[in-house]
């Protein structure tokens, strides 16, 4: 068996290879040419910029928040015992994107930076998970009343930024981003900053799989064999809400990423978290930069039909869109099923 996931991760590893060439060499300004002369050494100033100083870093932060989210979606649906349960719908993503939305469309001042943002988009992420904490009260350990209280905390939070939006209207065009999810304009401060965050608690993570594993199984079989439940459960919470609001942060909500990746790990991995983790971790980077090189694929293909040389498609709308058709295939497989 471990022989087996060993090469799996090996595999995975050679997509998320493919699919990083892929994104770097997605774009309308230069051709595949020129971009492997610059990653060759060579290249003229402007292009040197181009790769090193805009795609590069927008590879990086891409693959970065793909892990972070497969990651925390999988410690969330084992913490919750929910195949269903996932940032997008426990208070963590509406929490991070409020945060960035009040930041960037109110435009306090001292809060343009790339770190005052993701300071103030983690902090939202940390707030919508307390709410949700605080509403469970004592059905935390209760799968489907945690579900049920994490879509009401998203909802507040998800018209709290609306109203964000009404008071400053002009704003739209800069905060669109976090509400979709995008890696445009993503620079070397947003990986600078992702990084570190995202290897602290992806590695706390890990060191939690086996708890998590055992939680899996149900309350009473964890707590037989020695598991304290509750203490296990909370810590493995905090890693997903530190995770998902450092990927929110870094290039805003991007739908359904959280939620059916874990399910892809565990269909390839098994439920042992030891494996399942590294191959959602992987699993995540690869689809939300191949999505991403997609994307930008879709936008010169549409610029070029409709006219439009500014038309941008957000990675977020692609994961979304493929997401909702991935999920109802979720829910037709698991119709009378908590976990």
């Amino acid at each position: 068996m471990r022989a087996r996931n060993a090469r799996r991760l090996a595999v995975l590893a050679v997509l998320v290879v493919l699919a990083a060439g892929a994104d770097l060499l997605a774009g309308r300004s230069l051709d595949a040419v020129t971009v492997l002369d610059v990653l060759g050494g060579g290249g003229d100033p402007t292009a040197r910029h181009v790769v090193l100083r805009l795609r590069l870093p927008r590879l990086l932060v891409a693959l970065g928040a793909g892990a972070a989210l497969g990651v925390a979606g999988l410690v969330l649906q084992s913490a919750l015992r929910n195949p269903l349960a996932g940032p997008e719908v426990t208070g963590v993503t509406p929490g991070a994107v409020l945060g960035a939305v009040t930041a960037t469309g109110l435009g306090f001042a001292g809060w343009e930076s790339p770190a005052a943002v993701c300071a103030a988009a983690t902090a939202g992420g940390f707030t919508g998970a307390g709410l949700l904490w605080l509403l469970a009260g004592r059905q935390r350990s209760d799968p489907a009343g945690t579900a049920v209280y994490g879509v009401l905390v998203s909802a507040v939070l998800g018209g709290l930024t609306a109203m964000v939006l009404l008071v400053a209207p002009g704003e739209l065009g800069s905060v669109v981003q976090w509400l979709v999810g995008s890696t445009e304009g993503r620079v070397w401060a947003h990986w600078h900053l992702l990084w570190p965050w995202a290897l602290c608690w992806g590695v706390a993570a890990w060191l939690l799989a086996a708890p998590l594993t055992l939680l899996r199984l149900g309350e009473e079989p964890a707590a037989a064999a020695g598991l304290a439940t509750g203490r296990a459960r909370a810590l493995a919470l905090l890693c997903a809400v530190a995770l998902t609001a450092g990927a929110v942060a870094s290039v805003g909500a991007l739908g359904f990423v959280g939620l059916l990746v874990p399910h892809l790990a565990v269909a390839v991995f098994g439920a042992d978290l030891r494996h399942a983790l590294p191959g959602a971790a992987l699993l995540g980077a690869v689809v939300v930069c191949g999505a991403d090189a997609l994307a930008q694929h879709l936008s010169r293909w549409l610029a070029a039909g409709l006219d439009a040389d500014r038309l941008t498609l957000p990675v977020g709308a692609l994961t979304t869109c493929l997401g909702a058709v991935l999920l109802l295939v979720v829910v037709r497989r698991t119709p009378d099923r908590t976990f």
